[in-house]
Order: structure tokens, then C-alpha cells, then sequence
């Protein structure tokens, strides 16, 4: 069972060799602002099973919240905030290698990347999509790394 370290080293490797056959194939071509956001949201996604519990991943996870919360806020992105807001609680909801640790928490915790943005921005779900992959990627080395499946 590796540490945050061992689950964000795992999760750049993963991302890195998925990203280059995306693009080397031309399926999926982000701009480099966008692929900075998705690296950012699978390597969130990776440490979020560890977030219900004290550990470096945890303050890790949280600090990098806290300063995208507060940039969307600065920023007048009061929606994108509530949004960041509401994901950060779930972990709270649980107890450690609970809930936060099954399959299917991998795809319904990540859900509101796609719902939340297309309800209140109109976004469609290929804007959006991207996202919510990278988000549902990270989490899933985590399970992996940790022998979940």
C-alpha cells in the first residue's frame, strides 16, 4: 500500500503514457493550459481516497484546494467554488478505506465535474468529459496501487 507519494508518482507514469497515445493518435489534443488542468485533476484524483484520513495526502489534497478555491473566488467564480466547496466535504462523509476505497465511488464521486458544469454553465457533456475522466483515471491508480481490484 503506497503513500502519496507512491500514488502521485503512479498516477504521473499512468497519465504521461495515456496522454502521449491520445495525442500521438490524435483522439484527444488538449491545449497545454488544458492538459495542466487535467494532470492537476488526476493527481487530485489520486489522492482523494486517502483524504478521510490525517496523512500528508490528505493536507496535500486540501492545500491545493484551498488555493483553487480561493483563486476562483478572487476571480469572481463564485459558482466553480461552490462546486470545489461541496466535492471537498464528501471525504467527511465516511471512515477510512470506507466508502471513499470502492468502484463505484470511482465513478459517482467524480459526477458532479460533469453534472454541476452542464447545469450551471450549459456546458456539453464532451466539454466536460475530459474531466471527469482524468478525475475518474487518478482515482482509479489509487484503488489499483492500493489492491482494490
Amino acid at each position: 500500500m503506497p503513500g502519496y507519494k507512491g500514488h502521485l508518482t503512479g498516477r504521473l507514469i499512468f497519465w504521461g503514457l495515456c496522454l502521449a497515445g491520445l495525442f500521438g493518435f490524435g483522439i484527444y489534443q488538449p491545449d497545454p493550459i488544458t492538459a495542466l488542468v487535467l494532470l492537476l485533476i488526476v493527481l487530485l484524483g489520486a489522492l482523494f481516497p486517502d483524504t478521510d484520513t490525517d496523512s500528508k495526502g490528505q493536507n496535500l489534497f486540501y492545500g491545493c484546494l484551498v488555493i483553487l478555491d480561493l483563486a476562483l473566488m478572487i476571480k469572481g467564480k463564485f459558482k466553480w467554488a461552490a462546486i470545489l466547496g461541496f466535492c471537498a466535504l464528501l471525504p467527511a462523509i465516511g471512515h477510512h478505506r470506507g466508502w471513499t476505497h470502492t468502484w463505484w465511488a470511482m465513478l459517482i464521486i467524480p459526477l458532479p465535474i460533469i453534472i454541476l458544469p452542464m447545469m450551471f454553465y450549459k456546458l456539453s457533456l464532451p466539454d466536460v468529459l475530459p474531466f471527469y475522466l482524468a478525475a475518474v483515471f487518478g482515482y482509479l491508480s489509487h484503488l489499483v496501487l492500493d489492491r482494490k481490484f
